[in-house]
């Protein structure tokens, strides 16, 4: 399915922020920085920037590099799932700055790298091109549902879960948090960042192309690396994409708090498609905000080189959705 541009139905709840240039740093107190340590003397600092790492071996014997923020007080407050997008991973950009700005909030922020991501033990490289070629959507559903049951039923992280689980993704990673939210009642809300509304993105002739030769190849801008996508992800578009894979049917389902944040100069997955979403989902649950001037990763780059205003206001308005709809 081709997306077209989609115009917002009268009664949709759609949000546009207002940008007001330089009044806009003074609006959030916004004095750009990069994350720094704790200082010896903050007990509070320091427990809210408490980072955990854990490998957590899937049922199909899959690695998974987990890394935990606000680690002590997990399971005695309300914590955040993140699910990175494509090319992307748990320690890209603004990811560790996210967890650290989360667990500061009193949310515990959780988030892993898919088995099939590209990275291996050097955890900002991709160096699993192999794996990578062999993803598909569906294993990356799979796996989320799995890291859901395994926060909400063991003591896997170190104490027992007591509060309640929100889900949020960033472009692709936002579908996949739709597709699994979905199937899982242990989600009390969702919020994507840049989220897609289908992976069916291909058409005829690329995909005929990619089926020939095997492969699709892909870049990767930042590093020059070229990846290839293979026939597995194809079949699993081709088979899947109508069902099991629908965003906007999943969506439309969710029957939960959903927060849907795009930057409206998204120059990878465009607006529009933060609109398609906010149509399908329910009114009474759902809120679109389109953040002004914010690209497709709110002005953060890898490697990290500070906040920006975008980001801020992105990350406050996520919080608060979440401390509102997760309450201890």
């Amino acid at each position: 399915m081709k997306i077209s541009k989609m115009h917002i139905p009268k009664g949709a709840d759609v949000h546009i922020l207002p940008f007001y240039g330089q009044k806009f740093h003074n609006l959030l107190n916004f004095a750009p920085h990069k994350p720094a340590a704790a200082s010896s003397g903050s007990t509070e600092s320091l427990q809210a920037m408490s980072k955990k790492d854990f490998t957590y071996t899937a049922k199909d014997g899959e690695n998974i590099q987990v890394s935990l923020y606000g680690a002590d007080q997990y399971g005695n407050q309300p914590c955040v799932l993140y699910l990175h997008g494509f090319k992307g991973f748990k320690d890209w950009g603004f990811v560790p700055y996210v967890g650290e700005y989360f667990a500061r909030q009193g949310l515990s922020f959780m988030c892993f790298n898919f088995s099939h991501n590209g990275i291996g033990n050097n955890p900002t490289e991709f160096t699993e091109f192999e794996k990578f070629r062999r993803n598909t959507f569906s294993r990356e559903v799979r796996e989320t549902i799995e890291l859901v049951e395994l926060i909400t039923r063991t003591n896997f992280f170190g104490r027992d879960m007591h509060h309640k689980l929100g889900l949020m993704g960033h472009s692709r990673g936002g579908g996949i948090a739709l597709l699994a939210a979905e199937q899982l009642n242990e989600i009390s809300a969702v919020a994507t960042w840049s989220a897609v509304s289908t992976f069916d993105r291909f058409d005829k002739k690329e995909r005929q192309e990619w089926r020939k030769k095997g492969y699709k190849e892909v870049v990767n801008s930042r590093t020059g690396q070229v990846f290839q996508l293979g026939r597995e992800m194809l079949d699993d578009i081709e088979r899947h994409a109508k069902d099991e894979l629908n965003i906007l049917v999943a969506t439309k389902n969710l029957g939960r708090p959903l927060l849907i944040l795009h930057g409206q100069e998204d120059e990878t997955v465009p607006y529009y498609e933060a609109e398609t979403l906010n149509i399908y989902a329910d009114p009474a649950l759902s809120r679109l905000r389109l953040i002004p001037n914010a690209g497709h990763t709110y002005g953060a780059k890898h490697p990290f080189e500070g906040t920006t205003p975008e980001l801020e206001l992105t990350l406050q308005l996520t919080t608060d959705f979440f401390l509102k709809h997760l309450p201890e």
